[in-house]
């Protein structure tokens, strides 16, 4: 059996990678009703219309729920006129997996669906703080495809587990503890096992701490337990094996764990600290340079006050 999952699954990495090569946005289908799309493993920008995050649809009898809708309104124009090409039923749920701006900037293109959207307990209050700063700051990155994006709060708000019902079809939804940030939200198939686990996995992409490193692990820990033979990360590989995806990241939290509480035991200063810590693992994740720094940072303020 696990054979036969992996083998599917390279099978629809190359059918991605072959899309993602063509230029074009891509909604693969990875299992019966499932569909998801790739973003780049990059940094925000114009000439990737904000495309870095993976987005995914599930399609029940009556009606869709989509996860996350992209990092500009043109991203999510884009998503939505794929995904119609899938399907011609009523997307019913928005759903977001947390606050961050690849994963919510798109969100405007699905307004005149009718859809519900759908979030975290915490993700009205994160984007009423956080998206007027998000809106400036991502300014220079992405120039005019700013101009039309609103950010749109959910209506329905998650707390604990609950199910929605696309019509023979229902989805869980998950409200996670502070980790990847204070907003994380996870989708579940049952009827096909895959778990859209949105920035509570990242894949070749080196994860990012926004809200607590030892929160982020303890929830890796949890994640661990979820019956999910297939799981869409929110960056990197659009599809891989379920719980095997959790390992590289594992091995990442607990290495920058590990090198901020030496520095801290041994005296160092956050400079200090900041610059080495998690280094070795450096080879093995993209963009590492760009957001390492950031999380021991973070990772430092919180183990400070932290008894081992």
């Amino acid at each position: 059996m696990l054979q036969r999952t992996l083998s599917g699954v390279v099978l629809m990495l190359a059918c991605c990678l072959a899309a993602r090569a063509a230029g074009a946005f891509e909604l693969i289908e990875i299992a019966p009703g499932v569909f998801a799309h790739q973003g780049q493993t990059a940094l925000m920008s114009r000439d990737n219309n904000g495309d870095i995050a993976n987005l995914g649809a599930v399609v029940g009898r009556d009606a869709v729920a989509v996860v996350d809708t992209g990092g500009s309104l043109v991203e999510g124009r884009e998503f939505l006129a794929a995904l119609q090409q899938k399907t011609s039923k009523p997307i019913r749920f928005v759903i977001n997996t947390h606050v961050h701006p690849d994963h919510i900037f798109g969100n405007g293109a699905f307004t005149e669906t009718g859809a519900v959207f759908v979030g975290h307990k915490n993700l009205s209050r994160a984007l009423a703080t956080r998206g007027p700063f998000y809106l400036a700051s991502f300014r220079e990155a992405l120039g005019p495809l700013l101009d039309d994006v609103k950010i749109v709060a959910p209506s329905l708000a998650i707390e604990g587990t609950t199910r929605l019902d696309l019509g023979g079809r229902e989805i869980v939804l998950r409200a996670w503890r502070t980790a990847h940030s204070d907003a994380d939200l996870t989708v579940l198939d049952e009827g096909t096992k895959t778990l859209f686990a949105g920035d509570l996995l990242f894949l070749r992409h080196v994860p990012i701490v926004d809200g607590s490193l030892l929160g982020f692990l303890a929830v890796v820990g949890e994640l661990e337990k979820i019956e999910a033979v297939r799981v869409v990360p929110g960056h990197g590989p659009v599809v891989a094996p379920w719980p095997q995806a959790l390992e590289a990241q594992k091995t990442y939290l607990e290495r920058l764990t590990r090198d901020l509480r030496a520095q801290i035991a041994a005296g160092a200063g956050l400079e200090a600290a900041s610059k080495t810590a998690g280094r070795s693992e450096r080879p093995n994740w993209e963009l590492f340079d760009d957001y390492n720094i950031r999380n021991a940072t973070a990772g430092f303020a919180e183990l400070e006050w932290d008894s081992p």
